[in-house]
């Protein structure tokens, strides 16, 4: 874990209450692990010459319980320029069952292959005896710059110690699982993670968010309403003058919700990402998943011919779309204040992603904000 401080820590402006651990962990029952692999820590990773830089990220929506419970669940791609396993079943279903991986462009295989054998072991005697199959999600984004991508250095195995490093508590940020390798307007990205509280008729929920961050340019950075990135002009990626990189988002809630409304909640992730300055570039994947916890149910082959369920009145909906919107503009943050400098390793070699200097945003967020109430806006 890093003891880097997060946006909040910092005393950046951001809306909304935070639950306990400001992470997608906030939901109970929700599980996160990852697993890295570097060759900054063991050299013989690099076995092409080239730096590795990378490694998994799991979720698990329900942890481990004994029986295979889905999630109900909503998917929305802002641009398709990605890899998410199993989203054609969440769109068409409405729910996902087993874990949920992150990792990179060329790794989706390895992952959905671990995915795919840690729900047949887990849940063996159910899946045998009733011819089940698994449609495990998997997203993915591109590590190349900073990471030898086309040595397949993710096996199965590597992304099954993710899935079995799955816990409840605090998440870790930054140079993480999946997000080892990436890149996040220019400065070092990866994996961040936030959570909102919202009171819905007297009752408390939970909304976390866990996003992999590689995404943006440099001019385009917005932090708290304020436009930074310009400020920045140092230590910038040779030769990257169109975006390629992209985000993953998982969204979780034990806000007891439809698919429909799932996958509306999905779509303001947008509106998160957008906060930061990015478009949604042509090259970029910006791929996103929610799931709710509750309702909890058996899996369809394995229940009676009718299914009820409680869910949100929709004139309800808009302080869940803020949540989604408040979660995931603080999860990027997070991502880029706990990461690390990494050598870059392609295309020329040589030089460093640096990850972003704290007090040097502070500063550039006063310098940015002409407002008279700066001081209370962006305190230090």
């Amino acid at each position: 874990m890093t003891d880097k401080k997060r946006a909040r820590d910092l005393g950046i402006a951001l809306g909304g209450e935070t639950g306990p651990l400001n992470a997608i962990t906030d939901v109970a029952g929700v599980e996160v692990g990852t697993m890295e692999l570097l060759s900054s820590r063991d050299p013989s990773l690099a076995t092409r010459g080239i730096p590795v830089q990378t490694g998994v990220t799991a979720i698990l929506p329900r942890g481990r319980d004994a029986q295979p419970k889905p999630v109900w669940a909503g998917q929305f791609s802002l641009n398709g320029n990605g890899e998410m396993t199993g989203a054609h079943w969440v769109r068409d279903g409405g729910w996902l069952c087993g874990p949920i991986l992150i990792t990179n462009s060329h790794a989706v295989g390895a992952a959905h292959q671990a995915a795919t054998r840690w729900m047949i072991e887990t849940y063996a005697d159910i899946w045998e005896n009733n011819h089940l199959w698994a449609l495990p999600v998997v997203g993915e984004t591109y590590d190349g710059i900073l990471n030898d991508i086309n040595g397949m250095h993710v096996t199965e195995a590597h992304a099954r110690q993710a899935i079995d490093a799955a816990r409840t508590g605090p998440v870790a940020e930054g140079n993480t699982g999946g997000g080892a390798g990436m890149i996040c307007y220019e400065f070092k990205g990866g994996t961040g993670t936030s959570s909102r509280r919202i009171t819905l008729d007297g009752q408390s929920f939970t909304l976390g968010a866990l996003v992999q961050a590689n995404h943006g340019l440099r001019p385009w950075l917005t932090v708290a309403g304020q436009k930074v990135g310009g400020q920045f002009s140092e230590h910038r990626i040779p030769g990257m003058k169109a975006e390629r990189g992209s985000i993953i988002v998982v969204l979780a809630t034990d806000i007891p919700l439809q698919s429909g409304q799932l996958e509306r909640i999905a779509r303001r992730a947008s509106i998160g990402i957008g906060r930061g300055g990015t478009p949604g570039g042509n090259n970029s994947g910006d791929i996103f998943l929610a799931f709710s916890t509750a309702n909890e149910m058996d899996l369809p082959q394995l229940s009676g011919p009718w299914r009820q369920m409680v869910s949100l009145n929709d004139e309800l909906l808009d302080p869940v779309y803020l949540a989604a919107v408040e979660a995931v503009e603080e999860a990027v943050l997070n991502a880029m204040l706990a990461a690390e400098d990494v050598a870059i390793a392609r295309p020329e070699g040589g030089g460093t992603c640096k990850a972003i200097d704290p007090e040097a945003l502070m500063a550039a967020l006063r310098a940015s904000d002409l407002c008279p109430d700066a001081p209370e806006r962006v305190a230090m």
